[in-house]
C-alpha cells in the first residue's frame, strides 16, 4: 500500500507542477507580508503544523491526524484575528494595484515599465530642497500604476497643478493642510492631508518619526513612490518598495524621480 502511494506520489503531471509552483509563491509572498513584525514566528509555526500534519496523513496516523486536523479547523478562525493586519495589507495590494503589480508582487519581476510619467520633477525638487532648509515637515506621494484612490480620498480633494509655490504652501506649519501627506497622480496634486498606512516593520529605525513610516508604509502597499522631509532635521528621504533611502541632496532626488519617472 505504501508502496503504490510512493509511486503514486512521483507521478507528477503538469497540473501537479503548477499547483505546487503558485502555492510556494503564495508562501513567498505571504512571508515577504510579515517578514520583520512579530507574525512571523506565528506563521513559521504554522507552516510547520500544517507539514506535520501532511506527513502524519500519508502515514495513516488516523488518531494524531485528527487531532491536528482540528487544531487547524478551529485555529483558521484565530488566524484571521491575528493575521488581520497582515490581511488587510494584502487585500490593499489585490486591490489597489493592477495586473502588472500584482504579477510583479507575486513574483517578485524587475519590470520595466517603459512608460513615462507626467510629473514636473523640478519643482518637486526644489520645493523639498527649500523645505529641507526651512525644515518643514512634508510627504508626498507620487503615483505611478497604482491610483491610490483609497488614500486620496481620506484628504481634502484639491486637484491643482504641480507648482512650488504650492507646495510649500501645503506644508507650511500654520497651513490647516499641513498635517498628512499630498498625493500626486499625473502632475496633480489630487488631495492634501491624506492618510496613510504606516508600517509595523520592527526592523524600522526606533530615531525615523511618523512621515517615514507612512511613507514606507504606503509603499509596502503599492507601486507609489514616496518623499519625506523631516521636520526634525531637513533630511530628505525616499521610499519605493518598502525600502527608505536617506540623507539625499536635491541633486540625488532629482537623478532618482528621473530614472524611475522617466
Amino acid at each position: 500500500m505504501h508502496t503504490d502511494l510512493a509511486f503514486a506520489f512521483f507521478n507528477f503531471s503538469l497540473t501537479d507542477v503548477i499547483d505546487i509552483v503558485l502555492v510556494a509563491l503564495l508562501m513567498y509572498r505571504m512571508y515577504y507580508l510579515v517578514k520583520g513584525t512579530v507574525a512571523v514566528n506565528i506563521f513559521i509555526g504554522i507552516l510547520f503544523v500544517y507539514l506535520l500534519w501532511l506527513i502524519v496523513k500519508y502515514m495513516d496516523m488516523r488518531l494524531f491526524g485528527s487531532i491536528l486536523e482540528k487544531f487547524i479547523d478551529v485555529g483558521f478562525i484565530a488566524l484571521i484575528v491575528v493575521f488581520q493586519p497582515e490581511i488587510r495589507r494584502f487585500l490593499l495590494f489585490l486591490g489597489t494595484a493592477n495586473f502588472k503589480g500584482v504579477a510583479k508582487g507575486i513574483f517578485d519581476f524587475r519590470w520595466q515599465a517603459g512608460r513615462s510619467f507626467d510629473l514636473d520633477i523640478p519643482s518637486i525638487v526644489k520645493a523639498c530642497r527649500n523645505m529641507a532648509e526651512t525644515k518643514t515637515g512634508a510627504i508626498i506621494v507620487i503615483t505611478r500604476n497604482a491610483e491610490l484612490n483609497f488614500y486620496a480620498n481620506t484628504g481634502e480633494a484639491l486637484d491643482a497643478k504641480v507648482s512650488v509655490k504650492l507646495l510649500e504652501s501645503i506644508f507650511y506649519k500654520n497651513s490647516p493642510l499641513h498635517d498628512g501627506a499630498i498625493v500626486i497622480s499625473n502632475n496633480l496634486i489630487r488631495s492634501a492631508r491624506c492618510v496613510l498606512p504606516v508600517t509595523e516593520s520592527s526592523e524600522f529605525p526606533a530615531d525615523l518619526g511618523m512621515r517615514h513610516r507612512a511613507a514606507v508604509g504606503i509603499t509596502e502597499n503599492s507601486d507609489a513612490i514616496a518623499i519625506v522631509v523631516s521636520e526634525q532635521t531637513g533630511e530628505i528621504a525616499v521610499s519605493k518598495d518598502g525600502q527608505l533611502i536617506g540623507n539625499l541632496t536635491s541633486d540625488r532626488l532629482r537623478e532618482y524621480l528621473e530614472k524611475e519617472l522617466k
